[in-house]
């Protein structure tokens, strides 16, 4: 447990409910505080929650308002834009998610927020930045989900294809959480072995073309998520659950978030996913990936992408 064991959720749509269910169950946390504009909506949930508490766990669940950011572990914001399924790309809802957003931070810095912001709202690699520069904060304290699903989705992906756990795979994907996101597979590793030499070893096909294809069905999971139910909420959710525990238990777990990126990357100043030590105080240390020539071109244009978005999105808000 942490000095506080306090995790505020911000929005109590699909993702913000998922999320404090899966916090419900792993039992990380003493305290769920769930805010929402819709007060009604959020008093649902947390009734639904003590429910579910009666069989699970015994975390106190209640709704709140954003004076409880004060003295939380972690203050996670998942609301936003609901994300239509015929959309392009997650950078069109900027506009009208970063106006939202503004809001948001606006309410929580007023409350002095003393522990870790955690940003879920798309596109979660521009919103992290604003709401750090909305914020005040300190940048290792505010964070966003970044591509740790995608690396997830990736992992598993690799470790159906070779018939091994995803825990044994070790791979990440870089970049955006969207559509100029890079899969870092020239670094890939299953049980400490590059891919090809782990294909070697078991007398197995090692396909480049197939790994592309892996890697640009990680990219598009989400969407075809989105497309065929309307919504994705229970990877996000377990994810940032997952996020959260790694800060309350100050674990130095690494997971690729957003976060600002380091002068000796060379990418310039902007947000973008990439492995990170995250303990109590949200980002201990960014730990540049290795790429090779055309991962890291594509990292590069990634990150113009992103910064770009990042000042029409603060041109717009004025």
């Amino acid at each position: 447990m942490s000095r506080h064991d306090r995790v505020v959720i911000v929005g109590t749509g699909q993702v913000g409910a998922t999320t404090a269910y899966a916090l419900l169950l792993s039992g990380i946390v003493s305290e769920l505080v769930l805010i929402d504009r819709d007060r009604r909506r959020a008093e649902g949930h947390v009734q639904d929650l003590r429910d579910a508490a009666l069989f699970h766990r015994t975390t106190r669940v209640v709704a709140g308002d954003f004076g409880n950011c004060r003295d939380a572990d972690v203050v996670v914001i998942t609301a936003g834009v609901h994300q239509d399924p015929t959309m392009r790309s997650r950078l069109d809802d900027l506009k009208e998610s970063a106006a939202i957003l503004h809001e948001l931070v606006g309410q929580i810095k007023q409350a002095q927020p003393a522990g870790v912001l955690l940003i879920a709202s798309n596109p979660v690699d521009v919103l992290s930045g604003l709401a750090w520069q909305w914020s005040g904060m300190p940048p290792g304290r505010v964070i966003g989900s970044g591509t740790a699903l995608d690396t997830a989705r990736l992992r598993w992906r690799l470790g159906q294809l070779y018939n091994v756990a995803p825990e044994n795979v070790h791979a990440y994907v870089v970049g955006e959480h969207g559509d100029s996101q890079t899969a870092a597979l020239s670094s890939a590793r299953i049980a400490g072995r590059p891919i090809d030499e782990f294909c070697r070893d078991r007398e197995i096909e090692y396909d480049a073309t197939v790994l592309a294809a892996i890697a640009d069905e990680t990219r598009r999971a989400g969407l075809e998520i989105i497309r065929a139910k309307g919504a994705t909420c229970y990877g996000i959710g377990s994810v940032l659950a997952r996020i959260v525990a790694a800060i309350v238990r100050d674990e130095r777990a690494i997971f690729t978030v957003s976060t600002r990126v380091p002068p000796s990357m060379e990418l310039g100043d902007v947000w973008l996913s990439v492995p990170a030590i995250l303990s109590r105080d949200g980002v201990v240390r960014v730990l540049p990936p290795t790429l090779n020539d055309g991962e890291r071109q594509r990292l590069r244009n990634s990150a113009e992408i992103l910064r770009r978005a990042a000042s029409d999105a603060i041109s717009s808000a004025g």
